[in-house]
């Protein structure tokens, strides 16, 4: 199949791995319960679209690259970490924050939160450095086109995690839209989700290439 081994295999592992919480994961949930489910569905397409961006960098070659450089490793790393402590600041300081997402409904929002996602996965070498591990042991090394194997895999394993946060996003909006109504708990949420991504920005910066 297009030079793939043991697809069934690899259809079943990704989806166990797609279930397991993880940085996406968390940034999908505090856009989905802070901002509510559309934001959260938007969320999900932008980390999705990461992925494919990260399909494509680890199919040609690209993210091995940033694997074997320590200096570039770095370099996204700390980018990524800073950008989500940002997200996560800015959610605390700008007052009314949850009101302001809700009746601001415009297409310009959803494309900031759409541009956020997507930063947020490309800025996780994490990401780069699972592409590179995971789906070469279902490549035939003996094919003659493994780019197409590698799009093909990272194609499959991005679509049912994208499934899968579709499925979080609106369980997670659906579980605190009730509480939101409620101006204190707003509050509390939206400062929840902040420091929420705060510690994730953390997290990020204290990945180790290993």
């Amino acid at each position: 199949m297009n030079g793939i081994i043991h697809f069934d295999t690899f259809l079943f592992t990704g989806i166990l791995l797609n279930l397991t919480p993880g940085n996406d994961t968390i940034f999908i949930l505090t856009r989905s319960i802070s901002e509510g489910k559309k934001a959260g569905i938007v969320s999900a397409l932008g980390i999705s679209t990461g992925s494919v961006i990260q399909t494509i960098l680890a199919a040609f070659g690209l993210s091995i690259i940033i694997a074997k450089s320590i200096f570039l490793f770095n370099l996204i790393k700390y980018a990524g970490a800073v950008y989500l402590i940002y997200i996560g600041v800015n959610m605390l300081l700008v007052k009314n924050f949850l009101t302001a997402n809700i009746k601001k409904t415009n297409v310009t929002n959803y494309l900031k939160i759409y541009r956020e996602a997507i930063i947020t996965n490309l800025l996780n070498p994490k990401v780069a450095l699972f592409f590179i591990a995971f789906l070469p042991q279902f490549i035939d090394p003996l094919s003659k086109n493994t780019v197409l194997a590698f799009l093909t895999l990272g194609f499959t394993f991005t679509t049912t995690g994208t499934i899968w946060c579709f499925i979080l996003a609106i369980f997670a909006s659906a579980i605190f839209v009730r509480l939101k109504r409620n101006a204190k708990v707003s509050a509390y949420i939206t400062k929840f989700c902040g420091f929420t991504l705060i510690a994730l920005g953390i997290k990020v910066a204290m990945i180790n290439k290993k």
